[in-house]
């Protein structure tokens, strides 16, 4: 959760770009990040692998007029709407796009060379059918809202419950990387975004660094397996409801696009 999706730089700088609000090398440069470098394999008419400026370019051509996160998760297809096979492939990859307009969706492999400190890193997105339906689970921006503060007052209180949330340099660390990443949050969607989409985000990402900091900071005051075990139950719908809200934000200006056509 600390870390921006693949997928969710996907969807929201070529939302952007689809809708004429940044320019193709500015969409592609965001996308890329820190990679090295994005091909796009599977396009209809193209034999190999394609660039990611033209494969944009082509999706335009090919009818996507938006497009939309999926952050599935075993027994939780968050955002998919199949068919089976692309399911399988976004859920081994844990996230994916699914296009608005025409029934494509991309699925990143992530290739890694070199040493610790100067990784090499090669994306190439698999671009597949899926079905025209929609996406599962994903909630409304003012659902996710209210469902995230709710969960992020529910994973305080189990927190300092068990003894925490002030559980050494690991907990401390998670909770400077979230505010790192919290300062450049508002660079995370891209323009045409809502600002209450970026709340939400921003929101969703502070439940995760919680998370991480159950998770990641040693046992805190859960001494015994069983309370170890207990832990994760209980951080399990949190979870949940923190991957739904980051998905209802990236997707929220293919929603109300959606919903002004109807």
């Amino acid at each position: 959760m600390l870390s921006e999706p693949r997928a969710g730089r996907l969807a929201a700088w070529g939302n952007a770009l689809l809708a004429g609000l940044v320019s193709p090398d500015d969409a592609v440069l965001a996308i890329v990040g820190e990679d090295a470098v994005h091909r796009v394999e599977g396009l209809p008419g193209d034999s190999a692998p394609v660039g990611l400026t033209l494969a944009l370019g082509r999706l335009r051509t090919l009818g996507v007029t938006g497009l939309r996160l999926a952050l599935p998760a075993p027994g939780h297809p968050l955002g998919l709407s199949g068919p089976p096979e692309f399911n399988a492939r976004a859920l081994d990859a844990e996230q994916a796009v699914v296009c608005y307009g025409a029934a494509f969706g991309l699925v990143p492999e992530v290739y890694e060379a070199g040493p610790e400190g100067d990784v090499h890193v090669e994306v190439v997105w698999h671009v597949l059918p899926v079905r025209e339906a929609p996406p599962a689970d994903v909630p409304s921006l003012g659902e996710a809202e209210r469902e995230l503060a709710e969960a992020l007052r529910e994973a305080t209180e189990l927190l300092t419950r068990l003894d925490v949330a002030g559980s050494g340099p690991v907990a401390e660390a998670a909770i400077d990387a979230y505010r790192a990443r919290a300062e450049r949050g508002r660079e995370v969607l891209a323009p045409g975004y809502p600002p209450r989409a970026v709340r939400v985000l921003e929101l969703a990402q502070r439940v995760g660094t919680l998370i991480v900091v159950a998770t990641e900071s040693g046992h805190g005051g859960a001494v015994s397996a069983s309370e170890m075990g207990a832990r994760r139950e209980a951080l399990r719908p949190v979870e949940r409801t923190a991957r739904r809200a980051q998905v209802a934000a990236y997707n929220s200006v293919v929603e109300e696009r959606e919903r002004g056509v109807r």
